[in-house]
């Protein structure tokens, strides 16, 4: 299992086929990317922020927890911070099990997880000037299904 959080750019399509190739006994591999949203053309950058140490340990923490509930071989959570634009790989899951019900599941529990639980505080970048992201009921609701 590995956590990278970092501000440089990633590729994901190279990051998976680095995973893939890694996950001896694996018989599915499931991937997300996440892209930073650009509603409407107005967002001139994303700033994402995190306490280094504290960020990994959590999601290290959520890993765990997808680990005890799906036979999972392997996972990997790349998420980014920094300044970024429109468009940006954001973050990116891979998670590799026997079978891919484990995969897809996992995968999904970490996408929610990540997106309503990581300690990241992201601020929106426009011509109206800066406006922090708040939480929203959708991503909340998602939870309620694990």
């Amino acid at each position: 299992m590995q956590v990278v959080v970092q501000a440089k750019a990633f590729d994901a399509g190279a990051a998976l086929n680095g995973f893939a190739a890694g996950v001896a006994g694996a018989g599915a591999v499931v991937s997300f990317t996440g892209l930073v949203r650009d509603n409407g053309g107005r967002l001139a950058a994303m700033e994402i922020e995190h306490y280094p140490g504290m960020t990994e340990k959590a999601i290290a923490s959520m890993m765990d927890q997808a680990a005890a509930r799906w036979a999972l071989v392997d996972a990997l959570v790349i998420h980014r911070f920094g300044r970024l634009a429109g468009g940006e790989p954001i973050m990116m899951v891979a998670v590799a099990s026997k079978h891919r019900a484990d995969a897809f599941q996992a995968a999904e529990f970490l996408m929610d997880y990540l997106k309503s639980r990581a300690p990241f505080w992201k601020k929106e970048l426009g011509p109206d000037g800066a406006t922090w992201v708040a939480a929203r009921d959708e991503d909340e609701t998602a939870l309620e299904r694990w």
